[in-house]
């Protein structure tokens, strides 16, 4: 049940995003399953790219949430396993739609080091869903010491790659500081 909740939630926000006029896929006209350079029109257009992680982090983060809600309080009898999963893919998908607003666009062309950024195509914020609750099972399956780890060191290779990922993300999105953006900076003309 909770998985058809959870695919529910991502047909409508799949449909949200539709209507938005979000682009199914690429206008470049393939699907790529990897698409590596951060500052191209195909950045955030296919199924995974060097924000992949970042999605799923935000699993590992998810199922922390709900076993917080679901397993330690035991809001009746709830398992985080359960109804984690629709919560996660709710609040993941709510984001997806979030950033694909012209707000939210403009907000990371102006401060992140997506300066090109455009928004996501659908099958992009699609696979992002997906890829979130790939890390939500991580974190379900694995040792707490081990989901952190894999989360660390997801972020340490983005940012050493491409200068970005989920922290550096969040801090240029709320709280934009200089040297970060100098820093981002200097990796896109090196």
């Amino acid at each position: 049940m909770a998985i058809l909740i959870g695919v529910a939630i991502t047909i409508i926000s799949v449909a949200i995003l539709l209507a938005m006029g979000r682009p199914p896929m690429c206008t470049c006209g393939t699907v790529e399953l990897w698409y590596g350079d951060i500052n191209s029109a195909g950045n955030s257009q296919h199924i995974s790219d060097w924000y992949t992680p970042s999605h799923i982090i935000h699993g590992m983060i998810f199922y922390a949430l709900a076993w917080a809600l679901f397993s330690k309080w035991q809001l009746g009898g709830l398992s985080a396993a359960k109804w984690g999963l629709p919560l996660a893919v709710f609040l993941e998908a709510a984001w997806e739609v979030l950033e694909n607003t012209p707000m939210v666009i403009e907000r990371f062309r102006s401060v992140t080091a997506n300066w090109g950024y455009s928004g996501d195509s659908v099958l992009n914020s699609f696979a992002d869903i997906a890829w979130m609750s790939f890390g939500f099972y991580l974190a379900l399956k694995l040792p707490v010491k081990v989901t952190v780890v894999l989360a660390v060191i997801a972020e340490i290779v983005a940012a050493y790659v491409v200068r970005d990922n989920l922290t550096l993300n969040v801090i240029m999105l709320l709280f934009p500081i200089e040297a970060i953006a100098d820093w981002q900076a200097a990796g896109m003309t090196a």
